[in-house]
């Protein structure tokens, strides 16, 4: 019987391998063995690595700041925005992106920061109107001020001013009552519903008695071009938005609507000064961000933020502005928010507003 030939094995026997003389150069095959396991490590130490960094530090590479503005171009609150976001976004070396998102009293930006994804890097220059007012002014506001946010950080507050158009014949505080008194169909404009202007024009109506009409526009900017056209008699607004048309010879204003005068207009004096008790009401600006936002990042933000007012040119800019510095501690300001809300809950429900 034939005996079968013997099968050779394809694989070497492992006594034939012998490793390479000192200085010989290697086979292809062991090279390319050896860049893959390069580039495998080098993978893995890049994904340990961003594994460990905050979101916030993150969303710097390739990824801008992101500032929700709740009214539109060119109101105090839009300077104010782009001012203190460009420097936040230095700090945190990015850039800033802008999106005015006006209507509604500055609900609608809010909500859309609100139901935002905490990313690090969505914020929302909140004011007093959209985190304070607006609690009790609307019946059904579609974000919780408090719940759905994180306070960043206090930028600054203003005292408005009562201003009318310079051809008007309401020439004082007294003027302005008489002709309410009279009847004589006197009317204000704001920024819209729940706004401090608004509420400040209520609250003003109530206590000087008479008849006025509120006319709510999207944007601050028109409803100040209709007041010096005449269409509407007064408008209570912000220092840095009047002061230009004041000086101008277009506008005048009557009185302050806070304790104190404004820093940014000394020489007007304020509504208690002139006899109306009990009117102290000053607009504010808060950052915020989306109640989700990781704690590292709101700590990393919260520090972007101060070191954004720090900067003298801020600073000057915040004056220039009519918006005075206040120094609120991160650990109480959730509760600064909700004295907020208390304080103008009182003030909304004497002046008997409300917006469905």
């Amino acid at each position: 019987m034939t005996e079968p030939l013997p099968v050779r094995s394809r694989r070497p026997a492992l006594s034939a391998w012998r490793a390479p003389a000192p200085g010989a150069r290697q086979t292809a095959p062991a090279t390319r063995r050896s860049l893959t396991l390069l580039m495998l490590l080098a993978v893995a130490f890049t994904l340990a690595t961003l594994s460990v960094l905050p979101g916030a530090a993150r969303a710097q590479t390739g990824s801008p700041l992101r500032m929700v503005v709740p009214f539109g171009p060119g109101t105090t609150t839009d300077i104010v925005s782009r001012q203190v976001g460009d420097a936040m976004a230095a700090a945190l070396s990015a850039t800033l992106v802008v999106e005015n998102k006006a209507g509604a009293g500055g609900t609608i930006g809010s909500d859309l920061v609100a139901k935002s994804p905490g990313d690090g890097r969505t914020l929302l220059m909140g004011t007093v109107g959209t985190h304070a007012i607006n609690p009790t002014l609307y019946r059904k506001l579609p974000y919780d001020a408090q719940k759905d946010f994180v306070p960043i950080g206090l930028v600054g507050f203003t005292p408005t001013l009562l201003v009318v158009a310079a051809g008007s014949p309401i020439k004082t505080l007294a003027d302005l009552k008489a002709q309410a008194a009279a009847g004589s169909g006197v009317s204000f404009a704001s920024a819209g519903n729940g706004t401090s202007g608004h509420l400040a024009g209520e609250l003003l109506a109530a206590r000087l008695g008479g008849k006025m009409v509120h006319v709510p526009y999207n944007q601050g900017g028109q409803a100040l071009t209709d007041v010096m056209g005449g269409q509407a008699q007064f408008m209570f607004y912000h220092p840095a938005a009047v002061l230009p048309h004041i000086k101008s010879g277009k506008l005048r204003a009557l009185a302050a609507s806070g304790a104190r005068r404004s820093a940014a207009a000394p020489d007007v004096p304020t509504l208690m000064e002139q006899g109306v008790a009990d009117f102290d009401l000053v607009a504010w600006f808060m950052v915020y961000a989306p109640a989700s936002t990781p704690a590292a990042d709101v700590t990393r933000l919260r520090d972007a933020l101060q070191r954004a007012l720090a900067r003298p040119d801020v600073a000057a800019k915040l004056a220039e502005l009519g918006v005075e510095p206040k120094a609120v501690p991160a650990a109480e300001l959730a509760a600064f928010g909700a004295q907020e809300i208390k304080r103008w809950a009182e003030a909304v429900q004497r002046s008997g507003a409300q917006v469905n």
